[in-house]
């Protein structure tokens, strides 16, 4: 009978552990002393270690310089998602660089969107200026060698004559400074279109830089202008011995801003 006995009490205990250990393991305990379990009457004591709680686990396997860095990058997206882009204001440093770049770029990071249009239209009119004065340039140029020398098969000028026209020794002289005027107009031409293209490019570079140190200029909402009829005094202009022309109505103009 006490063999049953013993039996019974070691496949009690047997289950208690069974079930016991998992629910320890799971549980979410502060405690930092171990758990014993007893039976009456039994000097086998089993013991259960603590396990810390699943919050507590994620906190030491997290090292301080990597919290650290996961603190401050998601307090940097937060202050990306609720950055105030009324209140924003471009740095004039980044605009003039940007701008030197690339045309237009200081504009884009300036958030002037419409200037785009007008700096891009310029650039690239006195681009396609430039290339067409360059041809006309070298060709009037190769027509002017050709007719100044001698050689019958270099006749390149013939093809900006009209037709019927022919180069005779009687117009020969006319054409030589025909040919010369236009290469040399042309010439004029597309140098003027290189420094035209040069000035716009100066120009987004300044209007870059200059909008954005304006961007935080404070303007008063009480932006008037106020015109009245004025008196001048002119004494010190025409002495004091003429009183008739002492004074002299005008108007006056005042600004506020």
């Amino acid at each position: 009978m006490k063999s049953l006995n013993n039996i019974f009490r070691q496949w009690l205990l047997l289950g208690l552990l069974v079930f016991t250990t998992p629910a320890v393991m799971m549980a979410q305990s502060t405690k930092e002393e171990p758990i014993k379990v007893i039976y009456p009457g039994d000097s086998v004591a089993v013991t259960v270690i603590d396990i810390p709680p699943h919050d507590a686990m994620d906190t030491l396997l997290l090292s301080p310089d990597r919290e650290a860095r996961l603190k401050g990058t998601s307090i940097q997206d937060s202050a990306k998602i609720n950055r105030d882009w009324s209140k924003w204001r471009p740095n004039p440093k980044k605009a003039l660089w940007l701008a030197v770049v690339l045309p237009g770029a200081g504009q884009i990071y300036n958030r002037k969107y419409w200037k785009l249009p007008i700096f891009y239209g310029g650039i690239a009119g006195c681009i396609y200026a430039m290339t067409w004065n360059n041809q006309m340039y070298r060709d009037y140029s190769r027509a002017y060698v050709d007719i100044m020398d001698s050689d019958p098969s270099t006749q390149s000028y013939n093809d900006f004559l009209h037709l019927g026209n022919a180069v005779n020794e009687g117009n020969k002289q006319y054409y030589q400074d025909l040919f010369k005027k236009r290469k040399d107009r042309y010439r004029r031409w597309r140098d003027l279109s290189i420094f035209a293209t040069i000035g716009i490019y100066a120009l987004s570079v300044i209007d870059a830089y200059v909008d954005a140190s304006l961007s935080d200029f404070d303007i008063s909402d009480d932006l008037s202008l106020h015109v009245a009829p004025a008196i001048i005094n002119v004494n010190s202009m025409t002495g004091p011995g003429n009183p008739l022309k002492s004074s002299a109505i005008g108007i006056g103009c005042s600004l506020t801003f």
